[in-house]
């Protein structure tokens, strides 16, 4: 058996290297969006069962993990998972870390559920291509991390309804896709990122906060 790449013919032994190579990779992607969402349901109580009944493991069929409650993958019947939605659960505990294992990640939505501590400083690193995170109506705390101004696919970013604190990082404002964005009821003080004349976030993206100010909310008063 010969085969030609570039030009070259290429032995039986470098084929079937090849493939092994290829194989290897799809498998292991495959298997890291697996991994992904057994991290989330070991981090995560779940008081309801919402997981528990739903997230099977014990299966190898192709795209199993697409059937499971609030997954949307890339393909029904590839284990690559596109979209997590875990709204609304009961779920309690701090943000799941595990998350950086769904490498294809584009939508993370666990809001309105009883999740607290810090939103990881990392985060950007955890959810490189996220273009929707909703974290809103949750118990987080501490600061917003400044690391969020590297998702630079997000078009929404909802953090409103938290115990938040400490300034909102100016650095925001280099998000130039972002549509969306609420801080609402939160403890935030300081002043809010410009976003530009033509920004569609109103001020009712910083309601109920303590003392924000800057556009488009009431003028920052100098010291």
């Amino acid at each position: 058996m010969k085969m030609v790449l570039n030009g070259r013919p290429l032995t039986v032994l470098v084929v079937v290297s090849l493939w092994l190579l290829l194989i290897c990779g799809l498998s292991y992607g495959v298997q890291s969006d697996i991994d992904c969402l057994k991290g989330i349901k070991a981090e995560l109580e779940d008081p309801y069962g919402y997981l528990n009944t739903s997230w099977n493991f014990n299966n190898n069929t192709e795209g199993f993990i697409c059937k499971f409650t609030g997954i949307e993958c890339w393909h029904p019947d590839e284990n690559k998972v596109l979209n997590i939605r875990l709204s609304d659960m009961g779920l309690k505990g701090q943000f799941p870390v595990a998350i950086k294992n769904c490498t294809s990640l584009t939508g993370l939505d666990l809001s309105s559920n009883k999740l607290f501590g810090n939103i990881p400083k990392n985060i950007s690193q955890i959810i490189q291509f996220v273009t929707t995170l909703d974290l809103s109506s949750n118990n987080f705390s501490g600061e917003i991390p400044v690391s969020l101004a590297n998702c630079t696919y997000l078009n929404v970013l909802k953090l409103d309804h938290n115990g938040l604190t400490g300034q909102i990082p100016a650095e925001l404002s280099l998000l130039t896709r972002l549509k969306q964005f609420s801080v609402a009821n939160n403890l935030l003080t300081g002043p809010v990122p410009y976003f530009g004349p033509n920004s569609s976030i109103t001020a009712d993206s910083y309601a109920n906060n303590p003392g924000l100010c800057g556009f488009p909310l009431d003028p920052c008063q100098s010291a």
